[in-house]
């Protein structure tokens, strides 16, 4: 037999053969080639030629064709001219050609003078225009011709397109339309437009904001040149405007005042379905929620509540135009949190009552309408109906009360009771509790009526007339009084009282009247002042009486401009300036009655006045001995006394001065040195002890020294030119009188009167001139020496320089230009203007265009002439004035999106294309935007930004620009559309599926929805703890433990808009109940059956199952609670597993642990094996006894040589640790883990530990317990 030893290691060198061989070959070859470029030679040589000298033949210049006009292309009619250059030289005569032919004079459409070429354009002048020059004093010498110039000459004059950017047949107010007008021939040309046949504007394109006056027909025309060619007229096109219709709102359901959970529905009703309908609650937009449907026109509130009260009205909308109507009709409905308590009365209400009478019960409520009623006598229901009429008897007493009830939901809670008694009435005693007899409207008035027992019922009379106070809100009776709480005339009269036993119709006499007298309006009262002058002045006191002669008890309040200052039959004011205004008053009395005010006294308050100083001398500067007069008046009054004070000291009359009766002329008849100084006065109102302050102050100067004479020049040119005229004269500032005398370098002139006249001014005039005055003779002759002046004379002819303002290249139109034109060293200049050689009524030196236009531009010079000599200077340079259109600045939005919603960013710009020369102002519909705390601006407003939204700014929003450095503003921009929600978004957080209870592995989805704008990011929240997601948040497999949802919704980069957080979401989970297999083959069927049965339940779990099957994870066809596995159908051995499947929640259990069938083959060998071995051992050993004890003879003296043991025995295997396992040769691992196959069920197996022995017990217990485990080879559970 072959050792176990020696095939294991046989196996083992045979699984340790396989060798590995790796082989690399790695060339590589690099073949390099270079190859140095050949070495360049050069060579250089020197030039030697000898110049020689030559005659070069003259060359006359080409000459060039100048287009003088804007356009080659042109119409009939229109003139074009071109000039002819010859290298800048006029020295040539000029021949013209069109095409080959020469031009002839006889042409009438053609002229040339000198170098230009002017034609008349027809259709015959079309052609290729060229010229060619001849010199004039060298005929043999002419030019080439020049290169030629197309012009084209169209047939007919061009017709206008007229388009505009909307084809609606009818527009709205408010929308607007851009009407273009083109000319597709040629170029250069400017627009009229007309409205009705009226020329309304001059531009390209214009826009029409659209109004009722706007309606009609529009066409434009085309013309360009200085005498303008037109064009034919454009198509009209015709513009009908008319008002958005107005919406009619209709309520469906039955009332207007309605209460919690009931049902309103609306209607809104337009002309045309085109119209989309908008509702709004208390003029904000209906938003829809759980409780609000919308559908086309209808608007359904299905259970209202308080916060749905308001006045609703709608709107039509034109979305695709932004053309809105005006608010519907409005309909106001009424929410009552709470339903209304009725009211229950009784009539007669005389309680008690007796057996026979009638008593009537009225239930009421005054809250909304449609109301059914019940009726309850002590608890009981009795009947229905608003009022009911009761027979009396012995069974109808008690208390009764009712309730009101309508549609199937509102019911009100019950009436307060009314207790249904009797009593008997003596004569009753009528007092007054109010505490007036006359009283006004609206006051309160009080009655009692006593009378001795309470059993008698009390019937109230005024003018012997019941009163009616069932029908009457203002009259309240309780017990024995009457009460008025807003008294009218019709309360007037004689009041008394009866007092009725009504079980008997037994009425009592009439008390003891009052008369009662109401006033219908309140009385005004008189307000008087004393003392009654007015105005008065500042310290005076003013003393103010307020009466009212009608009733007593009146406190009155006054009232100064409105505001009320105090309370006071009699007041008494210190006047000052805040006390002036008007005075009135008022009366009160009570609560309730306060009078009408009285007639306003107007109280003037005055400073005290200032007198006014006047000189009555003519001059204030006199000399010695002359006499001076000086006044002093109020101009509001004739009571004055004036006093007098020169440098602050008072002026005693004297000779002089001298005063007149009330000191109101100051007289000096010899002015001396010592009258000189500050004069002032005051004034005195002797009766009312009132001064005022001291007057303005005059100045008295006498002069100790001669006054200077003044020489003056007319006209005063610092400069004169040969020919021109002038004047001198002389003159003294101070006094009059005087003679003059004139020199010029010191030498006398013959002038008479104060003035010296030069006529015409030559070379002779230069010098200086002076003059002299005098005045009377002998001590009173004064002889003065003026300045001297200097006259200067030129020779040549000025020349004025012009300037700009502004001074640019370029100007807009509407802007304003002015030039100046200057002659330097000299004035009095009249100035001339000329744009481009022609005279403008212009004289000013600056000439300025306040509006400018496009016809401005051109070439603009000046000249200047003397405005009194007409003498004229030479013309100054030539200044180009450029006009242009001013641009249309383009807006544009920052902000990704334009719907936003309460503290959000936006952010819009405007700008001009390439330039930052310009700031903007911006307008939001139609009005001036202005920067506050949240609405700012960027450098030069070119951006405008709003940090935090709010309903006030939305709106239409535009912008216009103007030029920093000059007042120039363009037309405004197209306008973009900035809607502003009235509250952040709504976001609404759903669950999928909807189950209240989720079970682990579970999935579940929640969608974050918002219902309004775009751009949103989603943030979640799980128990409080952020995180982002998309707008679904999918849990795949949910664990047990509870969590809340929920989520918003954000948007922006900087500033992040969120908004509110969603409603919170639950997820409550519990554990997903698990599968169990149990093995219901026993140990003691092993041997006996090739078969397992499993079974698959759902422990603790009261619900009915069905189960699924896996084998390998991969199901079976089988739904069953039990599974049978055989080596046909289980020849693999394989792992199995179940779950539970159910119709209800949870639908599904999680899988049951594993079970394997791997080692059941193994193990029946294993058994069996050993089982047989130990059988056929046994019986081998029992018959080699009993062979060996029947056929072996011993021989004790034979000796035996000792035989080698082939075999070892059990005790030396024992004992040795290399013995292998007997059975090894025969089980190899590959046996062990190959399926069995037909025949070899009878395989042994091997293992070194020996095979419990189970006693017959032990082999009945089944393998469901699950503390069975493998050890070192021993059985195991098929569980794992």
């Amino acid at each position: 037999m072959t050792q176990p030893s020696s095939t294991a290691s046989t196996c083992a060198t045979r699984w340790k053969m396989w060798l590995f061989k790796v082989l690399s070959v790695i060339c590589f070859t690099a073949v390099c080639a270079a190859q140095d470029p050949e070495d360049a030679v050069t060579s250089s040589f020197v030039d030697t030629t000898i110049p020689i000298e030559t005659t070069i033949p003259y060359e006359p210049p080409v000459p060039t064709v100048q287009r003088l006009s804007s356009w080659l292309d042109v119409f009939p009619s229109e003139k074009v001219e071109f000039g002819c250059n010859v290298n800048g030289s006029s020295d040539w005569t000029i021949t013209w050609y069109r095409g080959a032919e020469q031009l002839q004079d006889t042409d009438p459409n053609v002229s040339a003078s000198g170098s230009k070429l002017t034609i008349t354009a027809t259709t015959t002048t079309t052609g290729r225009y060229s010229c060619k020059g001849r010199h004039k004093t060298k005929l043999d010498v002419t030019t080439e011709n020049s290169a030629p110039v197309q012009l084209t000459v169209y047939a007919n004059p061009p017709k206008p397109t007229l388009t505009r950017s909307s084809k609606f047949n009818m527009m709205f107010p408010g929308e607007s339309v851009t009407f273009t007008c083109k000319v597709d021939a040629s170029s250069g040309w400017s627009y009229l437009w007309y409205h009705n046949n009226t020329e309304i504007q001059t531009s390209d394109a214009f826009r029409v904001d659209i109004n009722h006056s706007k309606s009609g027909q529009y066409h434009c025309k085309a013309k360009r040149g200085k005498s303008p060619f037109f064009t034919e007229v454009s198509e009209a096109t015709t513009l009908q405007v008319s008002d958005p219709p107005k919406p009619f709102l209709k309520l469906l359901s039955p009332w207007m005042e309605v209460f919690e959970n009931e049902t309103v529905e609306f209607s809104c009703e337009v002309e045309s379905d085109d119209w989309t309908i908008t509702w709004y609650a208390n003029e904000n937009k209906v938003q829809d929620d759980l409780h609000v449907e919308t559908m086309d026109s209808s608007l359904n509130i299905t259970s209202v509540t308080q916060a749905y009260q308001g006045l609703y009205s709608c709107k039509a909308e034109l979305e695709s135009r932004k053309v809105r109507s005006e608010f519907s009709n409005t309909a106001y409905l009424r929410v009552y949190g709470n339903t209304p308590k009725p009211t229950a009365r009784k009539g007669p209400t005389l309680n008690p009552m007796y057996v026979g009478e009638t008593v009537n019960f009225t239930c009421k409520v005054t809250v909304s309408s449609g109301w059914e009623y019940k009726w309850y006598r002590n608890g009981v229901q009795t009947t229905t109906g608003e009022t009911i009429s009761i027979p009396l008897s012995l069974s109808n007493q008690g208390k009764y009360w009712c309730m009101a009830y309508r549609g199937d939901t509102t019911q009100t809670e019950f009436s307060d009771e009314i207790q249904q008694d009797v009593l008997d009435p003596p004569k009753p005693s009528l007092k007054l509790l109010s505490p007036w007899m006359e009283v006004f409207e609206n006051e309160t008035v009080e009655f009692s009526c006593e009378v001795e027992s309470d059993d008698w019922t009390i019937t109230w009379y005024a003018n012997k007339k019941e009163v009616q106070f069932e029908v009457d809100l203002n009259v309240e009776t309780m017990d024995s009084s009457l009460n008025i709480t807003s008294v009218t005339q019709a309360y007037q009269g004689l009041y008394s009282c009866k007092a009725e036993l009504e079980s008997r119709k037994v009425r009592s006499e009439f008390s003891n009247t009052v008369h009662l007298r109401v006033y219908g309006n309140t009385p005004k009262p008189t307000a008087s002042k004393g003392p009654t002058l007015n105005p008065m002045y500042v310290g005076e006191t003013v003393n103010f009486t307020c009466k009212v002669t009608v009733s007593s008890g009146w406190e009155y309040q006054w009232y100064r401009n409105g505001v009320q200052t105090t309370t006071g039959e009699t007041i008494s004011i210190p006047l000052s300036l805040s006390n002036q205004g008007k005075y009135w008053c008022m009366a009160y009395r009570g609560d309730t009655t306060q009078t009408e005010f009285s007639d306003e006294i107007q109280q003037d308050v005055l400073e005290i006045p200032v007198p006014t100083l006047k000189r009555i001398t003519p001059w204030l500067d006199v000399f010695p001995t002359e006499s001076v007069k000086l006044s002093c008046g109020m101009n509001d009054s004739s009571d004055w006394i004036y006093k007098w004070s020169k440098d602050g000291n008072e002026v005693q009359a004297d000779k002089s001065p001298s005063f007149d009766l009330k000191g109101a002329t100051l007289s000096i008849s010899s002015a001396s040195a010592a009258h000189t100084g500050h004069y002032t006065c005051k004034g005195q109102l002797g009766q009312r002890s009132v001064s005022s302050r001291f007057s303005s102050t005059l100045n008295l100067t006498v002069y100790d020294k001669k006054p200077t004479v003044l020489l003056q020049q007319d006209p005063e040119y610092n400069v004169m030119f040969p020919g021109e005229s002038v004047s001198f004269s002389c003159h003294i500032d101070v006094s009059t009188g005087w003679e003059y005398l004139f020199y010029q370098n010191r030498k006398p002139l013959n002038a008479s009167g104060n003035k010296y006249p030069i006529s015409s001014v030559d070379i002779t005039h230069l010098g200086s001139y002076t003059c002299e005055a005098k005045r009377g003779s002998g001590q009173n002759y004064f002889t003065i020496v003026s300045q001297a002046i200097v006259l200067e004379v030129e020779g040549n002819k000025p020349k004025p320089s012009m300037t700009q303002q502004p001074d640019v290249d370029k100007v807009y139109t509407g802007e304003s230009v002015s030039f100046e034109c200057t002659v330097e060293a000299s004035s009095g200049w009249v100035y001339q203007w000329f744009k481009d050689g022609t005279p403008l009524p212009i004289k000013n030196r600056t000439f300025s265009i306040n509006d400018a236009n496009l016809s401005n531009s051109g070439n603009y010079i000046c000249m200047a002439t003397r405005d009194k000599t007409a003498y004229n200077t030479q013309h100054s340079e030539r200044r180009s004035l450029r006009v242009s259109e001013i641009p249309v600045p383009s807006l544009k939005p920052i902000t990704q999106w334009q719907d936003v919603f309460p503290t959000e960013g936006v952010k819009l710009s405007c700008g001009m294309d390439g330039s930052s020369d310009w700031k903007y102002t911006w307008f939001r519909d139609g009005q001036l935007v202005k920067q506050d705390k949240v609405l700012y601006f960027g450098s030069d407003a070119a951006t405008l930004s709003i940090s935090s939204a709010s309903a006030s700014q939305r709106g239409q929003y535009s912008c216009s620009a103007q030029l920093k450095s000059r007042s120039v503003s363009s037309n405004s921009s197209s306008e973009t559309t900035l809607e502003v929600y009235d509250t952040k978004p709504r976001v609404t957080l759903m669950q999928n599926p909807k189950h209240n209870v989720m079970h682990t592995g579970d999935a579940v989805t929640f969608s974050c929805h918002v219902n309004v704008s775009s751009g949103w990011e989603y943030w979640w929240l799980k128990d409080g703890r952020s995180f982002t997601s998309k707008y679904n948040h999918t849990i795949s497999s949910v664990v047990t433990t509870n969590t809340s949802y929920q989520c918003q919704v954000r948007r922006g980069t900087n500033t992040a808009f969120r908004s509110d957080l969603s409603q919170a979401v639950g997820l409550e989970v519990k554990e997903r109940p698990t599968a169990n297999i149990i093995l219901l083959t026993g140990w003691s069927e092993v041997f006996s059956t090739d078969s397992l049965v499993l079974q698959c339940e759902m422990p603790k779990s009261q619900d009915i199952w069905n189960y699924t099957w896996f084998k390998e994870r991969r199901p079976i066809n089988l739904i069953s609670e039990k599974h049978t596995v055989t080596p046909q159908n289980n020849p693999e051995q394989s792992l199995y597993t179940c779950q539970g499947i159910r119709s209800g929640r949870p639908t599904y259990s999680k899988f049951s642990e594993s079970f394997t069938t791997k080692n059941l083959l193994l193990k029946r060998r294993v058994l069996l094996s050993i089982s047989g071995l130990i059988f056929f051992g046994i019986i081998a050993v029992l018959l080699g006894c009993i062979v060996l004890r029947v056929f072996r003879k011993p021989d004790d003296g034979d000796e035996k040589p000792e035989e080698t043991e082939l075999f070892l025995t059990m005790a030396q295997l024992k004992e040795r640790d290399d013995a292998p396992c007997p059975m090894v040769q025969y089980i190899t691992d590959a046996e062990l883990n190959s399926s069995p196959k037909e025949g070899e069920e009878n395989g042994t197996a091997c293992s070194e530990t020996p095979l419990p022995i189970t006693s017959h017990e032990d082999q009945a217990v089944t393998i469901e317990s699950s503390g069975t485990t493998e050890s070192n080879g021993g059985l195991v559970s098929f569980k794992q």
